[in-house]
C-alpha cells in the first residue's frame, strides 16, 4: 500500500495537495460539493489589514492554455476573516489551514501576520510578496531581494508559526529572491505565482481586463513553474511548495521529483471544481504506476540524475 503523508514545516499532511489561495475560497463553498477533509490542507484567500473591494471589472480574460485574472485581492479585511470566515470554515474542516497574507507594507504584512498566528485554526503562514494584480504592493516587495528579506524578517519577528514566502516568477532571478528569504527567516518558499499576462479584445481594440494586465496563469505556465521549483529547491534548506499549471495526480509527481514538499492547484479549480478530491484519489494508482511506495522518497529526486 502506498504512503501520500508528507510533512510540511513540522506539521504532517495526509497528502501533499493543497488548493491555492484566490482559486478556494475560505473553503466552505467547496463543502457544500465534497468533503474537504480529503485535501491535505488549503490557502484560504489572500486577507490583507483592511477590506479591499478589489480591481474594476472585468477582471477575467480567457487563454488557450489557461486564464488571465485580476480580481485584486478582494477580502473582508483580517478582523471579519477572523471573526466571521474561520468559524464557518471550523464547522467544516478539521484540519489546520494555511492563511494567505497580501500588504502594502511592512508593517501591513507584519499587523495581518500577528493576527492571524493567533488562530488556532491557522497552521501555516503564506506570505504573498507576489501578486502582480495591485498597485503599489504585493509584487514589489517580491522582485527586490532586500525587500523581500524586510518582509520576511518583520513577519517572522510577530509570528511562531511557520512562515511561508510566496514568490513571484516575473523575476530574473528566483534564486536569489528565495535565498533572501531564507536569511530573513522563512520556514518555506512557495512558488510560483501566475506570471503577468494581457489579452486584446479584437472588435474593440482595447485590453480585455480594466486592469489591462494580470496574472497569467493555468497549465501553460507548468514547465516554468516546474523549473523553478527545481531550482530553488536546490539552492535553499527550508521546504519548498511548488504551483503553477498543476492539474492532475502526474503534474504532482513532477513537481515533487523537482522539489516540491506539497503542491498547490489553483487554475484547474475554476476549470473542474472537483479538481483536487480527483487528483487525491488519482495519486496512488499514479504511485503505483511509476513504481512510488512513498511520496516523501521522491522529493527532489530528480536532481540525482
Amino acid at each position: 500500500m502506498v504512503n501520500t503523508k508528507v510533512d510540511l514545516c513540522g506539521i504532517t499532511l495526509d497528502n501533499p495537495i493543497i488548493p491555492a489561495s484566490g482559486t478556494f475560497g475560505f473553503g466552505y463553498e467547496f463543502a457544500e460539493l465534497y468533503d474537504i477533509n480529503v485535501l491535505g490542507t488549503f490557502s484560504f484567500k489572500g486577507t490583507t489589514k483592511e477590506p479591499r473591494f478589489g480591481n474594476p471589472t472585468p477582471r477575467i480574460a480567457e487563454c488557450s492554455s489557461g486564464m488571465i485574472n485580476a480580481v485584486g485581492l478582494q477580502n473582508p479585511g483580517v478582523e471579519k476573516v477572523i471573526s466571521e470566515e474561520l468559524p464557518k470554515l471550523k464547522k467544516c474542516f478539521d484540519k489546520k489551514v494555511m492563511a494567505n497574507v497580501s500588504g502594502f507594507s511592512v508593517d501591513e504584512y507584519a499587523y495581518t501576520c500577528e493576527k492571524l498566528d493567533k488562530c488556532e485554526q491557522v497552521g501555516w503562514l503564506e506570505v504573498n510578496i507576489s501578486c502582480p494584480n495591485v498597485h503599489g504592493g504585493g509584487m514589489s516587495f517580491g522582485t527586490d531581494p532586500e525587500a523581500a528579506y524586510e518582509v520576511t524578517k518583520a513577519v517572522k519577528s510577530v509570528t511562531k508559526k511557520p512562515v511561508i514566502l510566496k514568490l513571484s516568477p516575473n523575476v530574473t532571478d528566483i534564486v536569489a529572491i528565495a535565498k533572501a528569504c531564507e536569511k530573513g527567516g522563512a520556514d518555506g518558499i512557495s512558488l510560483i505565482n501566475t506570471m503577468l499576462g494581457m489579452r486584446i479584445d479584437l472588435n474593440r481594440k482595447k485590453p480585455i481586463i480594466a486592469n489591462k494586465m494580470g496574472g497569467f496563469s493555468g497549465k501553460a505556465i507548468f514547465p516554468v513553474a516546474v523549473r523553478m521549483v527545481y531550482q530553488v529547491s536546490s539552492a535553499v534548506e527550508v521546504p519548498v511548495i511548488g504551483m503553477g499549471g498543476v492539474s492532475c495526480a502526474d503534474d504532482v509527481i513532477e513537481m515533487m521529483l523537482a522539489g516540491a514538499t506539497a503542491v498547490e492547484v489553483g487554475a484547474q479549480n475554476l476549470v473542474d471544481p472537483f479538481a483536487c478530491k480527483t487528483i487525491i484519489e488519482e495519486l496512488p494508482k499514479a504511485m503505483e504506476k511509476y513504481r512510488i511506495e512513498n511520496l516523501k522518497d521522491i522529493i527532489g529526486a530528480a536532481h540525482n540524475g
